[in-house]
């Protein structure tokens, strides 16, 4: 926490620096690379410097203390996180969890697999294994509703011989360093477990988004654990961008532009890499790793990412209205984040992601994150894991789904 708050004062402080600075020298018509040079030598340049680098040192010092009173002074036995802090941590993690990992902060979210009983997953495992893939901010505590629409839970139910596991990670991180990572932990778990069967993956928003990436990387250096993957479900993921965070980037342009307001464009380069990947669905690394900053590739200039062959693929999208309405509106409002077509992997010819109309279905009166609570959505991806592609879903039109009441929770 004493970094985060070191962070975030060294960040305003650059902010407000940026700002004096334009206010300064733009009237003057002095704000070019030469007197920005002499600003930095200069005395108040040097002061913001000096606030930054007292800032930073007490940051740092300050942790490091906490960090060995931790080590020595209490005890060593590492005790679980309340349910409400651990949902916290990996809301922070969300918004910030590639600051995080680079300042080595504590907070930093690894990547592990929980049971359903909320427990590190560290028992023997064989047969048939589902790993459900939370969504940014969220944890692998978000699957589970107090008003018990559990998605894990009636996988179990439906299969009691299926082992139902939960992928918890840090949603700030670029989403193929997280795809990679998931790779790695799904080669473990196989090497560790040699009886397992089969298994399957459902990922709602970046979680499928992270799903996607492993199974790209884990082909591209021919793993083992590729081999046994069934079915690859996603709800509501991004696989051609995020609306919301599109009109973030582009608002940030905008404002960058304008005189005495461009400094304050700098607020939104604080949020994380894993919501900038959002914004086109990013999922490899060749999508950013040529870039200075924390940028992506333009929507166009995308490497494509495509689907694994013999993985069967279901795509799901849901959309606020209640109705089957066909228009550019209601497709682009689609879940409230996530577009129709979006969801549905539908773009052009070189980014499309060829799935059969058959396999893909909307939801029509359910929000982008009622999707992993809705009664609906759980019947249809419990049908598909219990079919395990027996039946020939590909030969079918597209399901549509609407509510049987008219309210709905937005």
């Amino acid at each position: 926490m004493a970094q985060l708050a070191t962070m975030g004062v060294v960040e305003m402080t650059e902010i407000v620096e940026s700002i004096h600075r334009e206010v300064i020298l733009r009237p003057l018509g002095r704000f070019n690379d030469k007197h920005l040079n002499k600003w930095q030598r200069g005395f108040t340049g040097r002061t913001y410097g000096t606030i930054r680098h007292i800032m930073l040192m007490v940051g740092n010092n300050l942790a490091s203390v906490l960090r060995i009173y931790k080590n020595f002074i209490v005890q060593k036995t590492a005790q679980p996180l309340p349910d409400s802090l651990k949902k916290l941590v990996n809301v922070i993690n969300g918004v910030m969890g590639d600051h995080l990992v680079n300042n080595q902060n504590a907070l930093a979210i690894p990547m592990m697999l929980y049971t359903k009983e909320g427990k590190p997953q560290n028992e023997r495992l064989s047969g048939r294994i589902v790993i459900l893939c939370h969504g940014l901010c969220m944890s692998h505590l978000s699957w589970q509703s107090q008003e018990g629409n559990n998605l894990g839970e009636a996988i179990h139910i439906s299969q009691p011989d299926t082992t139902v596991l939960y992928l918890d990670y840090n949603t700030g991180r670029r989403i193929s360093r997280s795809g990679r990572k998931f790779s790695q932990l799904l080669q473990d778990v196989v090497d560790n477990n040699p009886n397992i069967t089969q298994i399957d993956l459902v990922g709602h928003s970046m979680g499928g988004l992270v799903a996607r990436s492993a199974l790209f990387y884990g082909e591209q250096e021919r793993l083992d654990w590729i081999k046994r993957v069934g079915n690859l479900i996603t709800l509501g993921s991004p696989h051609h961008g995020a609306v919301l965070e599109r009109i973030g980037n582009y608002v940030q342009d905008i404002i960058a532009k304008l005189p005495f307001a461009g400094s304050l464009a700098k607020l939104g380069d604080m949020r994380s890499a894993g919501i900038i990947d959002l914004r086109h669905g990013s999922i490899r690394d060749a999508d950013w790793k040529a870039l200075e900053g924390r940028s992506v590739l333009p929507q166009d200039f995308r490497h494509p990412a495509r689907l694994p062959s013999g993985i069967k693929t279901y795509f799901v999208a849901s959309a606020l209205i209640e109705t089957h309405y066909e228009s550019k509106m209601t497709d682009l409002l689609g879940d409230s984040l996530v577009s129709v077509a979006s969801a549905l992997g539908e773009d052009d010819a070189e980014h499309a992601l060829f799935v059969p109309d058959g396999h893909k279905a909307v939801f029509y009166g359910v929000n982008h994150l009622n999707l992993i609570y809705s009664r609906r959505v759980r019947e249809q991806v419990v049908e598909w894991l219990l079919d395990n592609g027996l039946s020939d879903y590909a030969g079918r039109p597209r399901i549509h789904s609407y509510p049987r009441s008219l309210s709905v929770a937005v």
